[in-house]
């Protein structure tokens, strides 16, 4: 029952369980594996791609496993992300569905015009 109560206030344990092993993966990368993929996870985070916290936590669990199979085979990373890393990024959370950042602004606008319209008609 607490756990439940706890989850409904701060989010998914499990979830939180998951990100901090992706977080310790990515850690463990060798140079110059880890900054890139760090930097990648940056970019994904800050420009909001994804806002469901399952989706967000497969993605990423993905992109270990895609800088771990880099470094293991050592493939350079500009093989890797091509000639720009943020396409790269993009096309890389593409093949995530789920909410985006995005469309919980598109909402916020679209109610934005419609209230707007209705104070027109009064």
């Amino acid at each position: 029952m607490a756990a439940k109560w706890i989850e409904t206030l701060t989010g998914s344990l499990e979830q939180k369980k998951q990100y901090r092993q992706y977080k310790a993966r990515i850690e463990a990368l060798p140079a110059p594996y880890g900054s890139v993929a760090k930097a990648v996870e940056r970019y994904l985070m800050v420009s909001g791609v994804v806002l469901d916290g399952d989706t967000m936590v497969t993605m990423f669990g993905d992109l270990a496993d895609l800088w771990d199979r880099a470094a293991a085979d050592g493939t350079p990373v500009r093989d890797i992300v091509g000639a720009d890393p943020a396409e790269f990024a993009e096309t890389f959370a593409q093949a995530y569905s789920g909410r985006q950042w995005i469309d919980k602004e598109r909402a916020r606008l679209t109610k934005a015009v419609e209230d707007a319209e209705r104070e027109e008609r009064k």
